[in-house]
């Protein structure tokens, strides 16, 4: 059950209905039948400011999210604020936004919350105290499927953010993603939804909307469902700076420490995502998604190592053409596109000077220092099974590596284990898909346990 605390906020109601497309599993040459159609893609603030809904509006995506609302006052309003435990920051960000709705996962940082409000007084107090309270992950969900808001940012990191935007698809909004594991998870349910409700998928990573704005527009407004092979290209160029360890002997390693792991050497993340980037676990989460969001066969993405990040991924045509997109390395930009599409609009980014961008290189990963990127791929190969457990136990061996209960390496070795446990398995529904993943973290504890 949902616990509501402060006043009610009505529900709104959104129309969708569109005919699902037929799906197949991941791993086959084609993900999902290619769709041909003329999509009537939803175009924001056509009659005003669109409501924005931020799934982890305290965590770095959603910080930069909150910057590009700034930025365009005029086109976007924030409805809906959800975090985790971070009531100081979700209190900071209703007395700058006056949300409707707000949500925290842990309900003793609901109560902190409420007790900040109750503090003060005046017409602040007033308006802060109509906003609507929501806890649990009941409550995130509640919010990100209320329907009010026409653009829902989902920001939450890791397998706790799939059931919000699920809850958020069958409302037909746009979702601007940013939420990987979503895809990892449940890549072919997840569009099977979109198609049904007519909701919209924007990618917010970095790379996946560099490809994404190298695609012709008829793409663009179809993914999930693209024919890439139809509009001429050959390959998606999926770029990864190689994380901070790229140049580090492979037999130092076994040492790596958290500080080091998460001191990243271009971008600012939270703790989970930096160690992705040192095992480069998170280049293969983006392989998947990647997969997912473009409708690509294995052969047709390929990961490219470069360290300066300014070219964020590339999209590589049957004429030899290769169109790229750079910019800084600021997740303003690709927010502000997803947000704003088909539109460019604001993100507060300065553009590159090129005269100081110096040289640019490439490399092949190497499989000997980054196992987790190879598994990830192999994973894709094998389905939503194996996806979901790889990224289950991803998950449960970043947290025992941060607390400093396993090694470096043991990150890699536990989620080989996991792999060995589920490959074979399926899993299509809902259901399926979370019972394999609460499998696979039980998998992952025992083979972290072994190791200690």
């Amino acid at each position: 059950m949902v616990k509501h605390i402060g006043s009610k906020h009505p529900k709104a109601e959104r129309a969708g209905g569109v005919s699902a497309a037929a799906a197949a599993e991941v791993g086959q040459s084609t993900l999902f039948t290619p769709d041909h159609g003329d999509p009537i893609f939803f175009q924001p603030c056509a009659n005003g400011p669109t409501g924005v809904t931020i799934l982890g509006a305290t965590g770095s995506i959603g910080r930069s999210t909150c910057e590009v609302i700034r930025q365009n006052p005029d086109r976007f309003y924030v409805h809906g604020l959800a975090a985790g435990q971070n009531a100081e920051q979700l209190f900071a960000l209703m007395r700058e936004f006056r949300p409707a709705r707000v949500a925290l996962n842990d309900s003793g940082a609901a109560v902190e919350l409420k007790a900040k409000i109750d503090a003060l007084s005046g017409d602040e107090a007033k308006a802060l105290r109509s906003c609507e309270l929501l806890v649990g992950p009941e409550g995130l969900c509640e919010l990100a499927g209320d329907g009010a808001a026409g653009i829902v940012v989902g920001a939450i990191v890791g397998a706790s953010g799939l059931a919000p935007l699920l809850a958020a698809i069958k409302t037909g909004c746009r979702i601007c993603l940013a939420n990987k594991e979503a895809l990892v998870m449940s890549g072919q349910l997840f569009f099977n939804e979109v198609k049904k409700s007519g909701a919209q998928v924007l990618p917010v990573d970095s790379e996946h909307s560099a490809m994404f704005q190298c695609l012709p527009r008829g793409l663009q407004q179809n993914l999930g469902f693209c024919d890439l092979a139809g509009a001429g290209i050959t390959k998606l160029l999926l770029t990864g700076s190689g994380g901070p360890f790229r140049e580090t002997p492979l037999d130092a390693l076994s040492t790596v420490t958290v500080a080091q792991a998460v001191n990243h050497p271009v971008w600012s993340m939270g703790p989970k995502i930096s160690v992705d980037s040192a095992t480069m676990m998170n280049k293969a989460l983006e392989y998947i998604e990647a997969r997912y969001l473009f409708n690509a066969a294995p052969e047709q993405v390929q990961i490219v190592i470069h360290p300066q990040s300014v070219i964020h991924s590339m999209v590589a045509f049957r004429d030899g053409a290769v169109l790229a997109q750079l910019g800084a390395p600021d997740m303003k930009t690709p927010i502000a596109v997803a947000m704003g599409f088909s539109e460019r609009i604001n993100s507060g980014v300065a553009p590159l000077d090129f005269t100081q961008v110096g040289t640019l290189s490439f490399m092949e990963p190497d499989p000997k220092r980054y196992p987790c990127l190879y598994l990830g791929i192999e994973a894709s190969k094998q389905g939503q099974a194996c996806t979901t457990a790889l990224n289950a136990a991803n998950e449960e061996a970043v947290g025992a590596f941060l607390q400093e209960r396993l090694s470096f390496l043991g990150i890699s070795a536990v989620v080989s284990e996991v792999l060995e446990h589920i490959s074979g398995r399926s899993a299509h529904s809902l259901e399926e898909i979370l019972a394999l993943d609460a499998e696979a973290r039980t998998l992952a504890r025992a083979a972290i346990a072994a190791r200690a």
